[in-house]
């Protein structure tokens, strides 16, 4: 007699769609397995439902499954073994009519010194995990379903009272919007100002071209502001809005200073435009005091945005907006129709990691643990390349190494040789082979074992 618990316990395999004629046979099942298996619908070591289970999907008899796959297993397309169920067998590998396309990767360098991304090894796991133990079992019923598209309450608490306190941001719950990512910040912002008749913004001369894509793409037109030792000449600021990096401008490495912060904020009053204030790093400071928010100057003209990209990583996908009230609804429209809310499960974790202090001691191993990387490089360039001038030391994830010869000649040697470092000239809005002869070598990308490997390339590259 069968067990009569079978017929209560969970099936067990894969859900299986099947292309069958009317006339569900034998023969007409084992056509339609057979063309799953040859066209690569069912993968080796894919587990097919029980018969039992397969004939109640289908609505046939179950001994029509078990011949079936009784006459697959005896041809080689699948494999049955007591207690393991039936699986599609391994075939040898060869060619076929239906393989699936496959595009070139892009070959990866055996160390890495580009800018943009922190030592993702660095990341809190055990502390993360004892967030999401803590924060998901005590969630409320309606953080599974679709919520508030400005994201979940919990996180835009503690976001207002931790920027408010190390960034100096005036923030209110209601006024932060949680993104998808920095970009997707950019993108709703650049959205709505296109709506309301923007049609130009100033951007730093140099940056991400992404961020310029990103603008573009929404309709504004980016012009270019001239970045000095000072930041941004910000009385070239032209158009409706401006995007900046005011604590640290990239990649240059300088924060803009007060008279420009000042200017540019006299400059949108006076226009009635939009300052996009990326705080991509402001936590790395290491030289210096940091320095504040520039949203803190006039919160109704100025957009303040963070991200979680470069404190944490940028796995995560977490950004948030702080909006002044009259671009709050705008915003939230252009992010309903983007993707209606940011996930929100990683959000009560990040929230919970906040509040518990996680993220203060994260930052503050982090900051001790880049700027010893910032000193290594630092003393080494200083007795292994004397006549290259380093500048930008004094805050985030990278510093730029003016170098006497051709920059671009330098990051192809460097290419050469497996090492991942680019030229100024690339966060350049236009391109100027006679300009400033310069590398951006980020010394948070590598992990701790190829720093020094990465380190000892970089020197044979600038030629000592």
């Amino acid at each position: 007699m069968e067990d009569p618990r079978a017929t209560s316990a969970p099936a067990a395999g894969a859900d299986l769609h099947l292309d069958l004629a009317a006339r569900r046979g034998r023969n007409e099942l084992v056509r339609a397995l057979h063309e799953s298996i040859r066209t690569g619908r069912l993968t080796p070591g894919t587990r097919l439902p029980s018969s039992r289970s397969l004939a109640k999907d289908l609505g046939i008899a179950r001994n029509t499954v078990a011949d079936a796959y009784g006459q697959l297993v005896a041809e080689g397309w699948l494999t049955a073994r007591q207690g393991s169920g039936t699986e599609v067998a391994a075939r040898p590998s060869g060619p076929s009519s239906a393989s699936p396309v496959s595009l070139p990767e892009a070959k990866k360098a055996r160390y890495d010194l580009t800018p943009g991304s922190p030592d993702v090894a660095t990341f809190p796991r055990s502390e993360w995990l004892a967030a999401a133990r803590k924060a998901l079992p005590s969630a409320p019923n309606d953080a599974f379903g679709y919520g508030d598209p400005r994201g979940r309450i919990e996180l835009r608490r503690v976001l207002a009272d931790y920027l408010a306190r190390a960034r100096g941001v005036r923030a209110d719950p209601d006024r932060i919007l949680i993104c998808s990512g920095y970009v997707q910040a950019l993108s709703l912002v650049s959205e709505v100002l296109r709506s309301q008749g923007a049609e130009v913004i100033s951007v730093e001369e140099f940056g991400y071209n992404l961020h310029w894509d990103v603008v573009r793409a929404r309709g504004l037109k980016p012009v270019p502001v001239a970045v000095d030792g000072l930041g941004a000449r910000t009385e070239e600021l032209s158009g409706q809005a401006a995007l900046l990096t005011p604590a640290h401008q990239m990649p240059i490495g300088v924060p803009l200073a007060p008279d420009r912060r000042t200017r540019a904020i006299d400059w949108a009053r006076s226009n009635g435009a939009l300052l996009i204030e990326d705080d991509y790093d402001g936590e790395f400071r290491y030289d210096r005091q940091p320095v504040g928010a520039l949203q803190a100057l006039d919160p109704e003209r100025v957009v303040y945005t963070g991200t979680a990209s470069k404190s944490l990583a940028p796995g995560l996908r977490l950004a948030w907006m702080v909006l002044p009230p009259w671009l709050m609804e705008p915003v939230l429209a252009a992010k309903r129709t983007a993707d209606l809310q940011t996930a929100t499960l990683d959000q009560l974790v990040l929230a919970e990691f906040i509040a518990s202090g996680h993220y203060d001691r994260h930052v503050r191993r982090c900051r001790l643990h880049y700027r010893s990387r910032r000193d290594r490089l630092v003393e080494l360039l200083a007795v292994r390349a004397p006549g290259v001038r380093v500048a930008g030391i004094s805050a985030g994830l990278h510093v730029l190494l003016d170098v006497p010869g051709d920059a671009a000649d330098m990051v192809e040697r460097a290419a050469r040789q497996g090492l991942a470092v680019t030229s100024l000239d690339r966060y350049r809005f236009a391109p100027d082979p006679s300009g400033r002869q310069a590398l951006i070598v980020g010394y948070g990308t590598p992990p701790d074992h190829a720093y020094t490997g990465a380190l000892d390339l970089l020197c044979q590259v600038l030629g000592v």
